[in-house]
């Protein structure tokens, strides 16, 4: 079985702003990827963005519209 690692999940309340966090990460070589939203978190959009805890204040500051961001082990 695979060991769970911490995660930096950013949730979305819409999935075309998801989809933009994901294409201003990947331009700005930030690693990370669209993710179906973990049943442990509630959201309006389906889709989050994960990526390496040590990312996360980047992320922050290059994703302009996001709701939520959640520590999680997956």
């Amino acid at each position: 079985m695979r060991e769970k690692k911490l995660y930096a999940i950013f949730t979305f309340s819409r999935t075309v702003d998801a989809m933009a966090a994901e294409k201003i990460c990947t331009e700005e070589k930030v690693p990370g990827r669209l993710i179906p939203l973990p049943t442990a978190i509630s959201a309006q959009c389906g889709l989050a963005w994960r990526t390496e805890p040590e990312y996360r204040e980047l992320c922050q500051s290059k994703i302009l519209k996001y709701d939520s961001i959640y520590s999680l082990k997956m």
